[in-house]
């Protein structure tokens, strides 16, 4: 057990840790093979791997660590970022992980690490704890624009619900990268109703309707037209009562753009 302490502060490493402890790549591959065997590590995916708790034989970092180390540039996004940070309505079982490297979605400790194709390359940041992760606004901003990877309209909702604040300048900064006037009417839409809580001024909400474009649009994909009407501020078709989603749900598929 040599070189399980090493590991285990490490928490997760690749072959080239091991071959930089070990100083030999005969030697490090002897070693993975070994703690493999013996249940010391565990495998995550090709060179990536994990040290194990031997009192309950989990994994010594959660899955955001996991998924912050998928790749040089791997972050946490979307739905997992508000799990991260404590502002997800339920726990989903998809770690979603931004990176400039491709790779192939796959399971790993119950978890399924979905790829997301990075939108913008700011808004990051490392936590002490190892993590990385998009910073609370760009989450906000990614999750309107992407609804299917926060889990649909409904559960954006009830996250925007438990957030105590926001940045409206970094959220005007994203909106602005992302340069889609379609997602200024999304963001002003539905920020206008949590915009007490979040504290959102009215200078925010101008800027965003200055934004928007002439032709009227849907607010997602499978929006039940009985019970829609037209917002004329946003030009948007929403639900009659957005609000009321919350209780009543908002039916099979409509979470899709």
């Amino acid at each position: 057990m040599k070189y399980y302490k090493p590991l285990l502060r490490e928490g997760c490493f690749t072959r080239y840790n091991v071959v930089k402890m070990s100083g030999n790549q005969n030697t490090a591959s002897s070693i993975i093979r070994n703690y493999l065997k013996k249940g010391y590590i565990q495998s995550v995916k090709r060179n990536l791997y994990v040290a194990v708790n031997l009192i309950d034989d989990e994994p010594v970092v959660n899955r955001y660590v996991i998924a912050s180390s998928l790749t040089d540039n791997a972050y946490i996004s979307h739905h997992t970022a508000l799990e991260y940070y404590g502002y997800a309505n339920q726990v989903f079982y998809d770690v979603y992980v931004s990176s400039e490297k491709r790779f192939h979605d796959f399971e790993f400790g119950g978890y399924t690490y979905r790829y997301v194709m990075p939108r913008l390359d700011i808004g990051v940041v490392k936590k002490p704890d190892g993590v990385k992760v998009t910073d609370l606004e760009r989450t906000i901003i990614d999750s309107i624009n992407d609804l299917e990877k926060i889990g649909g309209l409904e559960e954006l909702l009830r996250c925007l619900e438990i957030i105590p604040y926001v940045d409206e300048a970094k959220l005007l900064m994203y909106l602005k990268c992302y340069n889609k006037q379609i997602l200024f009417q999304k963001t002003g839409y539905i920020l206008e109703h949590f915009k007490d809580s979040l504290k959102l001024s009215d200078d925010f909400f101008k800027t965003c309707a200055a934004m928007i474009a002439k032709s009227v649009r849907y607010l997602y994909r499978g929006l039940d037209k009985d019970n829609a009407t037209y917002n004329k501020r946003w030009r948007l078709i929403v639900p009659t009562n957005l609000m009321a989603i919350i209780s009543e749900g908002v039916g099979e598929f409509a979470w899709l753009r």
